[in-house]
């Protein structure tokens, strides 16, 4: 084993990762981080995956990668001309192909113009039409209403001094009811306790409930529930834009294993909560707080 090799396994058992975990976050086969670890670069596919899958290893155990790489530049195989050409061959390839992309936006602008300004001259027609509706309509009201006014004036005139003394009794009986003073909602509160190495402590006061919402916001991220019986579920590499969902309400205690917490958002009966921490992996503890 390099001493490469030794510091890159010691920066993985530091952060509680297994070569599988690390398959699972890398994407590089197991036997490929082996041969990095013991310094076997034979089996490789070529010296420039080398110096990239050192690279990845350094990264998601949370080393400098570039740093790694210049530390250890003797313990690292050359990159070989050739491999260097193939690389810039499929760089300038996809340059070619980019601007034939812009070349077909640019084609259709026109044509974007045209159906914007379509839509803003059908925005604008309608827009009127709706103030003349509604200028129209008040004047309308208003004659109608100027009618039903002389009408009721008549009434109360010809009915003068004919009302029945029954009317002040109805008029107490339809005094209005005092409205109930609403009920202030107890809102749930999340507080982060502890932080120790990887794990993080929360307490939820307020709720009976439990329930956990995990989102992956960016790339992928290792996620996995634990109960208080040490039973693991759902563990597996989530990717960007999947959710996952965890009732632990029962248990009131559920502990998330998140490989890449910088990727992910949790929430706690709809309410997130983040670590102050800035571990690449983290261990959230959640719990019903004792009432």
């Amino acid at each position: 084993m390099t001493d490469l090799g030794a510091r890159l396994k010691e920066a993985r058992l530091a952060k509680g990762l297994s070569l599988e975990d690390l398959q699972e976050v890398t994407k590089i086969q197991k036997r490929y981080l082996v041969g990095i670890e013991e310094g076997n670069y034979s089996i490789m596919p070529g010296s420039f995956y080398v110096r990239a899958f050192i690279k990845q290893y350094a990264e998601a155990v949370g080393l400098d990668p570039e740093e790694v790489l210049s530390s250890y530049q003797q313990d690292i195989p050359g990159v070989k001309q050739e491999e260097v050409a193939q690389a810039y061959t499929q760089n300038t390839r996809r340059r070619r192909i980019t601007p034939r992309s812009s070349n077909k936006i640019l084609e259709m602008m026109p044509m974007i113009i045209a159906a914007l300004f379509i839509v803003v001259i059908i925005v604008f027609s309608w827009y009127l039409y709706q103030q003349k509706a509604a200028n129209k309509v008040p004047s309308e009201e208003g004659e109608v209403g100027s009618e039903v006014l002389i009408d009721k004036n008549k009434d109360v005139t010809d009915n003068k001094g004919q009302e029945e003394p029954e009317d002040e009794g109805k008029a107490e009986e339809s005094q209005p009811e005092e409205e109930e003073e609403p009920v202030e909602e107890i809102k749930q509160v999340v507080t982060q306790t502890t932080v120790n190495g990887l794990d993080v402590l929360f307490d939820v006061t307020n709720t009976t409930e439990l329930k956990i919402h995990v989102e992956i916001a960016q790339q992928s991220s290792w996620v996995a529930f634990r109960n208080t019986q040490g039973i693991d579920n759902l563990g597996k590499e989530y990717f960007q834009g999947e959710t996952v969902e965890y009732d632990a309400t029962a248990d009131g205690y559920v502990r998330i294993r998140l490989g890449r917490q910088t990727a992910v958002k949790v929430f706690v009966n709809d309410e997130e909560i983040t670590s102050p921490s800035n571990e690449y992996t983290q261990n959230y503890i959640i719990q019903l707080a004792q009432q």
